[in-house]
Order: structure tokens, then sequence, then C-alpha cells
């Protein structure tokens, strides 16, 4: 059964006119709770100064308060800190569920994989998943994996765990395409891009290696970046994904059978409700 880890506050913030919005949870929570009303919710606590500070420098910490727009993309807006610093929380509660046995989603905002070790960036403020990362470590995990099927390169996530031979980051993206990284592979860092229009089947195929060398790691805790803006319908990319192929990755990791901790990232479509749900449906079996 699944657990999903949600704060309405997350939907007090944004415009409608950005493609971040309120509405992608507001109508994404609706969904599954009339679709699934057995799962189970649970409300995140904020991620601590010390657990932000494993993936971050203090300076953005200090940046995040100041009330100036990060780039065209990234707006400021008032509190972004604290809603940030929930996501993460809510990441960090996705892999305790998973290390006690359970599948955790984190359906949060903002998303986190391009935020740096001192940049916020590309709608992302802090990086959730690097965060749980370096939680998961803390809490005694010798290995852990991050297989990030969004659209858009993790570049911020890669950036931040590059370094650090216990985490292996794999990556399935559009290239070219935003940030526009993510055409090699080197370290711990395996990306597998596609060409914008590339058919379904070659884009789930390099999903699956992404996916692949993240089990060969071996690791003791798998977390996903789930970002669904693959989908043929979504604004922002040139994909072609349908709402069976983010099934068919939630089977995967339901095969795998490793403990496996998820968190929402981009999505910008109608669809992200049903894309969510077939997601999570196939994973929870």
């Amino acid at each position: 059964m699944v657990t999903l880890i949600f704060d309405k506050a997350a939907t007090e913030f944004g415009r409608d006119d950005h493609p971040e919005q309120p509405a992608r949870l507001i109508n994404t929570q609706a969904y599954l709770l009339d679709k699934h009303p057995e799962w189970v919710w649970m409300k995140p606590r904020s991620a601590t100064p010390e657990e932000i500070l494993r993936a971050h420098r203090p300076e953005l910490l200090e940046r995040l308060r100041r009330p100036m727009d990060f780039d065209p993309d990234t707006p400021y807006y008032p509190a972004i800190d604290e809603h940030a610093r929930r996501a993460a929380g809510a990441a960090i509660a996705a892999v305790d569920l998973a290390l006690g046995g359970r599948e955790g989603f984190s359906l949060m905002r903002p998303p986190g994989h391009h935020a740096s070790a001192t940049k916020a960036m590309g709608f992302c403020y802090l990086n959730s998943i690097a965060i749980a990362a370096e939680y998961a470590l803390a809490m005694g995990c010798e290995r852990v994996a991050i297989w990030d099927f969004d659209a858009h390169h993790g570049n911020g996530t890669e950036e931040i765990v590059s370094t650090n031979k216990r985490i292996r980051f794999a990556s399935v993206h559009e290239y070219p395409g935003y940030p526009g990284t993510g055409n090699i592979s080197y370290g711990n860092a395996f990306n597998f891009p596609v060409l914008p229009g590339t058919t379904s089947e070659e884009h789930i195929a390099a999903a699956n290696q992404a996916l692949d060398r993240a089990f060969q790691f071996n690791p003791d805790l798998l977390l996903v970046s789930a970002g669904f803006d693959a989908f043929i319908e979504d604004p922002l990319t040139d994909m072609n994904l349908e709402v069976e192929d983010f099934a068919g990755f939630g089977k995967r990791l339901r095969e795998i059978g490793l403990p496996t901790a998820a968190i929402l990232e981009g999505g910008y479509s109608r669809q992200l409700p049903i894309l969510v749900e077939a997601f999570l449906a196939a994973w929870a079996g």
C-alpha cells in the first residue's frame, strides 16, 4: 500500500501563469483520494538545517530569504525557504518509509533536482533528492542510488552527489534541452540522453538502461526523481511517453524489489494526476 506524503501548505504559494503551479498538487491529490481511498496520507516535517547542509552551502539558505527572483524561471515567493524545507522533509519521510519496508511517495512542491549546492534554478530551490540521499547515508545506508526519469537532466543532483562514491546517479532525459547538461557520463554519474521526438520505445529502453545502472550499484536504497514531463502532451518538452509507460516504470520498481522512495519532480500537463496514479498503482501492485 502506498503512503502519500503531502501538506496542503505546498499548494499555498505560486502563480497560475507559471508551469510549476499549485494546481499540480491540488488536482493530483483530489484524483488520488478519489481513485484510492485506501491509500495512506501523512504530513511531513521540515528538513533541519543540519540535514540541508549535508547537500547545500549556507549561502544558499541565506539567499532563499532574500526577496529577489533567482532567474526568469525561478521566482521568489514569500517563505519559499520554508516551502522548500518542507519538500525536503517529505523526501526524508519517504526514505524512512522505504527503510521500514513501505512505498512512500512525496507529493510535494517545489521540485528540487535542478538546485545545486549553491544555487536555486529551474523551478527548484533546495535539492530534496540529494538531501534525502545524504540523510539515508547518515542513517546507516552504505550505498544509495538515484534514478531520475524527469524529462530534464537533474544537473543539481549530479553536481551535489558527483564526488560521493557512496551515491550513484543515473538519469534519462531529453537532450538537447534544459538545462543543457547530461550529455556525458563520468565518475558515479550515468547519463542516458534521448533526442527530442525520440520514440517511446527508444526512450523506455534508455530509461531501463539508467535503472539497470542504478541497480548494478547494489544499493541499500533506491531514490527516484519522478518527473512526468516526458509525457507526450507536456507543454515544456518534446517527448512521446504515454500513460502506460509511466505505469511501466512503477512495475519495474516493484519487480526490482529494492527499498525505494520516490518524490515528485516535474510534470506540467493537465494529465499529471493520471500519470502519477498510473505510476504509483503499478509500483504498489
